[in-house]
């Protein structure tokens, strides 16, 4: 592949997981959850409810999933209502 090829290669991923990261986002508001984008986009940051460090979201390598806490938890990107619900739960309960 060639460097022009490679580079927009790279930016066509890069693009698709920002928009992963922002379709979580709006689902997160719609549950009243405070969660700011970072980064040109490519993490999410979600406040707790209860004092503490925040959550912070990224989509993982390939884009196939949702990723916090180190990569210990992960939720499919195709399902951003369902990560936007476990993120609601696990920010409440810390």
């Amino acid at each position: 592949m060639n460097p022009i090829a490679a580079e927009l290669a790279a930016d066509v991923i890069r693009w698709a997981a920002e928009r992963m990261i922002v379709r979580l986002r709006d689902e997160l508001t719609v549950l009243g959850v405070n969660a700011e984008l970072r980064d040109n986009n490519s993490a999410l940051m979600v406040a707790r409810r209860h004092p503490g460090l925040p959550v912070w979201v990224v989509v993982g390598p390939g884009g196939a999933y949702y990723s916090w806490q180190d990569a210990s938890k992960q939720h499919p990107t195709n399902d951003p209502q369902g990560a936007a619900s476990i993120l609601a739960e696990y920010v409440k309960g810390r």
